[in-house]
Parts: C-alpha cells; structure tokens; sequence
C-alpha cells in the first residue's frame, strides 16, 4: 500500500478498533475485524471512495454483523456464562472515557447486555449512542431506511435503559469502593463484604470450559460474600493481585510473573456492589496480558 493510503488507514485504526470491540465485545475478534478492514482498503479503488471514515466505518460494522451471526451459534454452546474480553482503557484504548455515559457504554454491564440484541440492533444502537453518527448516516452505512433507524434506535434503547442500572458512582467513589472490597476480599471480612453487597448481587465467573470456575452465577449477598472470599484468600505462590481500570471501571487483576490468572470487575453504584465478573478464561485474558 502506499503511504497515503497507510497513512489514512492507521489514523483511523483506534476508532474502528473501538467500534469493532462495542459491536463484538471481544478485543482479538475486533482486531481481526480491523485487519480484514485494512485488506478490503488495500484492494480497493480509493480515488472513489467520497469519505474514508463513513467507508472504513461501515466496512467494519458490518462485518462485524456477520460475525455476531456466528459467534451467536459459538456462545449457545459457551461452557458457563460468558463474558466479554476485558480492555485496558487507562490511556484511551477505546476513546474518551470522560462522562458517566461514556464509561458505561463499554462497561462489562453494557457489554453483557448488548448480547441480547440482533446484530443490527446493535449496530444502530453503538453507531448512534458510542459514536453520535446521525440517522441518515447509520441508515446508509447499514441499508436501512432512515425511519427504520430511527424506530430501531427508540426500540433499544428503552430496553437497554430498562434492563440496565445506570452508573451512579464517581470515578473516585467508584475507585474507593473497590479498593474496600478487595481489602474486605482478601482478608476474609463477610460482614464488611455484606454491607457493600446489594442484597440481590450476582457473581458470574468466565471459565469458557477451560479452567475450574462456576458454571452457575452465584447469588445473593450472603453466598457471594463466601465464595469470594475462598477466592480471595487462597494461598497461590508468587500472586501479585493490582488495581488497573479496565472498561472504564477499577478492576482486580491477579497475576503470577507475568501471567494474568484472573480479572475480577464489579458493577459499582455510589453505595453498594450490584454485581460481580470474573473473566478466567486464558483465550479471554491473552489481550490484556498483551497490551495491558
């Protein structure tokens, strides 16, 4: 390719990389969705492509349509919950993280949720909510009529409000709860960890079949307090366990040398923990491990 072209493409590069990971909730099919982006721009005529943003955009969402057609079928077979790969977002990883809103959309929360949603759904719902594309835009990138857009867009976002609690905690309210909790974690406190647990919380552990993890989420405030603390209070030789943000959010990160074991993340409001993820899954930890 020549250097413009290159050039072009790799200024675009964070962003289809955002978009991708939003539509596919999974860092290493996003990157191979930007790779396959970057072959269709190679062969290409660019003298005729008017806009390479609008271009590249609706290449990537909708291969990333026909991905989630298959990658529905993979996950009905899923050993355990599923759960989305983490990203490390502390330097920008997938673009300004400044408001509420902003975090929430990549959250592992809005990420689970999205799931429920048909491909197209989903990308009328990101192209619009992540990345403010107008309805004549996402209309045309996606072969739908404005309309139609418009009425798809309404549709999911009430369902995706309705069945989502918004993220009530500052950033720094955020950080000092979980700081509580992992301290409350490791030293084995069930009371301190009942009181920050909202009494409906769930636990869900990501072992994709390939290490031992719970294959039923683990509810209720009691429950979850002992089985996180079994967790948090074994005994693994040479385990380094920091705070990192990941999705927007602090994150428990677990290693040993320079293995990452385990991902641990919280649905945090201002006062109390609504829900626990833990990603165990190696295929699901390899890009962080990489990138982090």
């Amino acid at each position: 390719m020549d250097q413009t072209g290159l050039a072009e493409f790799e200024r675009h590069r964070p962003r289809l990389f955002a978009l991708a990971y939003r539509m596919l909730g999974a860092a290493s099919e996003a990157e191979d969705a930007v790779q396959e982006a970057y072959l269709r721009w190679d062969v290409t005529d660019r003298a005729e492509i008017r806009s390479a943003e609008a271009w590249l955009t609706t290449v990537v969402v909708n291969l990333c349509r026909t991905w989630l057609d298959s990658a529905r079928a993979r996950r009905e077979t899923y050993v355990g919950p599923w759960l989305p790969e983490p990203v490390p977002t502390g330097r920008g990883e997938l673009g300004p993280l400044e408001s509420a809103e902003q975090r929430e959309l990549v959250s592992m929360a809005m990420l689970t949720l999205l799931e429920r949603l048909s491909p197209v759904e989903r990308a009328v719902f990101v192209l619009r909510e992540a990345f403010g594309y107008t309805h004549g835009e996402v209309a045309e990138m996606l072969e739908l009529s404005e309309a139609n857009s418009q009425q798809l867009y309404s549709r999911v976002r009430r369902r995706v409000r309705s069945g989502n609690n918004r993220f009530t905690a500052t950033p720094d309210q955020a950080r000092a709860l979980f700081e509580r909790f992992v301290a409350a974690a490791r030293a084995g406190d069930l009371t301190a960890l009942e009181q920050m647990f909202a009494a409906d919380i769930v636990a869900l552990a990501d072992g994709g079949g390939e290490v031992t993890a719970a294959r039923r989420p683990v509810t209720g405030s009691a429950r979850v307090a002992r089985y996180l603390t079994g967790l948090f209070t074994r005994t693994v030789p040479g385990l380094e366990l920091t705070i990192e943000e990941i999705n927007g959010a602090p994150a428990a990160v677990a290693r040993v040398a320079d293995t990452v074991l385990v991902i641990g993340s919280a649905d945090l409001n201002a006062d109390n923990i609504s829900a626990v993820r833990l990603i165990l899954n190696p295929a699901k930890l390899a890009y962080y491990a990489r990138t982090a």
